[in-house]
């Protein structure tokens, strides 16, 4: 008789019908969180990436030695040429100043790569190479302002606020949209804000530091003495009380977003200590990623963002460091060349990882900062702030790899060819997630807003 019950009859009958009990509460938890805002929504067409991974070098790291060699520095060293003279930065700049680094060709492309990020090298084929990149000023909040959110004051929404509101999430019981950085970046949290967009769209951030616990990952996190039956009961009542509080109210962005917080805590109880249990992974895995014995807080991150999207978060943002480390104002090669040995390993970790797991096809992978610094000299062998011109790299998630787009001056200074905004890469990045950046708008303030504001061009010659 049993072999022809379905298996809710089967629940229905054994045990006094608890089963059926059970059942019914987790299919009412699902639905629930399936009509939430957090909820998958349907694309504007098919998305080549379902995910970002965007790791933000804060501070700027200089182009003409990482991912733009320029050999006319060398030729012109010391010189101000009239090319680079009436090009302002935030400070006084002197004459050029070549890179130490060599630049091989790597991989079948023959995509030029300093010698800094050997390892990173090794996936040139992957990369696209965005050597034109420009922004509005040179200064590191606004910079940052404009890279995370397309403006240069903390007003508007950040990008992974924008897809979190577009696309929802693929895993109801973790945040969609993860912040690791041990402290703060320049600007904080505002980096990762919400503003007008509903709260429950709002980055969660992480401190992530050497001794960091994955069963603390988030303080006050896990419950007390209560079973887990007590604090669903407990949970229960308590939204009931803030149900019948919002229905008096009516709609406010921060109190419905605090709501969904208590339901998002409770689910996160078992699977964000699991999530984020970077140890349990192989030895070999861990190696990869440069963590094993050095306890890199940024392979660290590098790991967990992995792990993260494998569970269907739908972006990580990984800042290396607090403040501002890749600022080299003096001593710019010494700089470089530790955050590079630092950063390098852990990021061809990440690309082989990805990889060899099939996702790095549907993870876009960011490499960059909020710009980029003068081929002029600043100091003690350091570098200024340059907005002009600076690069970024793209891999996975439909980037075409092994090409270098658009190109500076021939001292690194000014993009000048297939010259790219950041409004320009968020319209790319939101294609690449199936979005047409003019449609995803909020209408805040009597007007709709968009992530790109009224500009913005999809860069069609880097998608694969």
């Amino acid at each position: 008789m049993l072999f022809n019950m379905t298996r809710r009859e089967m629940l229905t009958r054994m045990g006094t019908g608890l089963g059926i009990v059970g059942l019914a509460g987790l299919l009412a938890e699902t639905q629930e969180a399936a009509a939430g805002p957090l909820a998958r929504k349907k694309p504007h067409f098919p998305a080549k990436a379902k995910h970002v991974i965007h790791l933000y070098m804060n501070g700027g790291p200089s182009q003409v030695d990482t991912f733009d060699p320029k050999p006319a520095l060398k030729t012109h060293q010391g010189k101000r040429p009239p090319s680079i003279a009436g090009l302002a930065t935030e400070n006084k700049t002197g004459g050029l100043m070549p890179s130490p680094f060599q630049f091989p060709k790597r991989g079948k492309s023959g995509l030029e790569i300093s010698e800094l990020y050997q390892e990173t090298g090794r996936f040139a084929d992957h990369l696209c190479v965005i050597r034109s990149m420009y922004t509005d000023v040179p200064n590191h909040e606004p910079s940052m302002f404009m890279m995370n959110s397309g403006h240069v004051q903390a007003i508007r929404p950040s990008y992974g606020s924008w897809l979190l509101y577009g696309l929802g999430t693929e895993n109801q019981n973790l945040p969609g949209y993860v912040v690791l950085c041990p402290g703060l970046p320049v600007n904080g949290a505002a980096n990762w804000g919400n503003r007008f967009l509903p709260g429950v769209y709002q980055g969660c951030h992480l401190n992530l530091r050497t001794d960091f616990k994955p069963a603390q990952v988030i303080p006050h996190l896990q419950r007390g003495p209560l079973s887990a039956a007590a604090q669903r009961r407990q949970l229960d009542l308590l939204q009931r009380m803030n149900a019948e509080h919002q229905r008096q109210r009516g709609a406010e962005s921060l109190l419905d977003a605090r709501i969904a917080s208590f339901e998002m805590a409770y689910r996160m109880q078992t699977a964000a200590p699991e999530a984020f249990d970077w140890r349990s992974e192989p030895e070999k895995v861990q190696a990869l990623y440069h963590v094993s014995k050095s306890m890199n807080p940024f392979g660290m991150s590098c790991l967990l963002a992995r792990r993260l999207v494998e569970r269907g978060v739908r972006v990580v943002q990984i800042y290396y460091g607090a403040g501002q480390p890749w600022d080299t104002h003096s001593n710019n090669d010494g700089g470089h060349r530790q955050h590079a040995q630092v950063s390098d390993r852990p990021i061809a970790g990440l690309l082989a990882d990805l990889e060899q797991r099939g996702l790095l096809q549907e993870t876009l992978v960011m490499w960059g900062g909020e710009f980029g610094r003068t081929p002029a000299s600043q100091g003690n062998n350091g570098r200024d702030h340059n907005h002009w011109g600076f690069s970024m790299w793209l891999a996975g998630g439909g980037i075409k790899g092994g090409l270098a787009y658009g190109a500076t001056d021939e001292f690194g200074f000014k993009a000048v060819e297939k010259r790219v905004h950041p409004h320009d890469l968020h319209a790319t990045m939101l294609y690449l997630m199936g979005i047409d950046h003019e449609k995803l708008t909020f209408r805040y303030s009597g007007r709709d807003h968009r992530l790109t504001d009224v500009q913005g061009t999809v860069l069609h010659d880097i998608l694969a």
